[in-house]
């Protein structure tokens, strides 16, 4: 309920970041409120200056907000955004970021060098926010660098539903790129109902560059379906594509989480044999357009419903659902 322009203390207050406005609007969409106000301004020199539009006083407020192009610019402005609103009185501060880019600096695996994820978590924490919601983090582990609460939910469903749809008719055959994502891959293969091939891949240097050298499993007369938690140059994906077609399979569906796309990406994809490549919308400051091949599947109904649930004090363990007919 409403009395002027005075907020009832109970309702569900969601601000989006430069990186996210369109998937903030669609969270708020799906919960049936509008966005909260707020700006940020960009200075010449590079700073930042983020200002809150709302009365948040005593109030449990939510800010969604991705770190990708720009990742530093976004990640200052979701830190300046949770410090303006815990000194705004806010009672607590929930952390919504789809897409955590500094997640693949997950280990100190050279010497001298950062453990970025852990750096990035502190400063999330010391800023002031109270828990955090992201998706798909690129090391499970990541949530362990948090004394905060956060929670981890999962595309499965969404991409999945989207690739049987495509795939009508057809058998789907799940696919790894790699042993590392065999784990999660075979979680689409159980909630498909579908068997599991795993590609070996062998990458060298850190170029985003790899070499897939085999595939282990069949995939003759199958869709294979190509699933990963992210991709940048889509080399991975082409390559995986291209080898489970000489073994015998039929079509290529790929499909990503996070759709972190460099310049020149949307090229290679193009002229891949993937006939389509199914990514969710955690990103959309793309740095350039999309092809035809790639179809975007919106999360939002996953975050609203988990944004919704935590307000209420309910449980959100039925959005981690590995079968068919949960939440999604």
């Amino acid at each position: 309920m409403r009395k002027g322009n005075t907020m009832a203390s109970d309702e569900i207050l969601v601000f989006g970041g430069s990186g996210s406005p369109k998937l903030a609007d669609k969270i708020c969409a799906y919960l049936g409120i509008r966005r909260a106000n707020s700006e940020t301004h960009h200075f010449s020199e590079g700073n930042l200056f983020v200002r809150i539009l709302e009365n948040v006083r005593g109030r449990r407020v939510y800010i969604v907000q991705s770190t990708a192009f720009p990742a530093n610019d976004n990640f200052m402005e979701l830190l300046f955004a949770v410090d303006a609103l815990k000194r705004a009185s806010a009672e607590s501060v929930t952390v919504v970021m789809p897409y955590f880019s500094y997640a693949k600096g997950d280990k100190k695996d050279e010497p001298r060098v950062s453990i970025r994820a852990r750096v990035c978590a502190d400063a999330i924490e010391v800023s002031g926010a109270d828990r955090v919601i992201t998706m798909d983090l690129h090391a499970p582990q990541i949530q362990g660098f948090f004394k905060i609460p956060l929670d981890d939910l999962w595309a499965m469903s969404v991409l999945c539903d989207a690739a049987r749809n495509l795939a009508t008719g057809s058998e789907l055959v799940v696919v790894s790129p790699d042993t590392g994502f065999a784990k999660k891959a075979r979680n689409y293969a159980n909630y498909l109902g579908a068997p599991l091939a795993i590609g070996d891949k062998e990458r060298i240097a850190h170029d985003e560059k790899a070499e897939v050298l085999e595939i282990i499993g069949d995939v003759k007369g199958k869709t294979a379906f190509v699933v990963d938690d992210f991709t940048i140059s889509g080399g991975t994906l082409i390559e995986v594509a291209k080898k489970v077609l000489e073994r015998g399979a039929k079509d290529v569906i790929a499909a990503v989480s996070h759709g972190i796309f460099s310049p020149g990406a949307m090229k290679k994809i193009d002229d891949s044999p993937i006939r389509k490549m199914l990514i969710t919308d955690t990103v959309e400051t793309q740095p350039e357009p999309f092809t035809d091949k790639v179809e975007i599947v919106s999360v939002a109904p996953l975050f609203g419903e988990a944004i919704r649930r935590i307000h209420n004090r309910e449980s959100i363990s039925v959005l981690f659902s590995k079968k068919r007919g949960g939440m999604m």
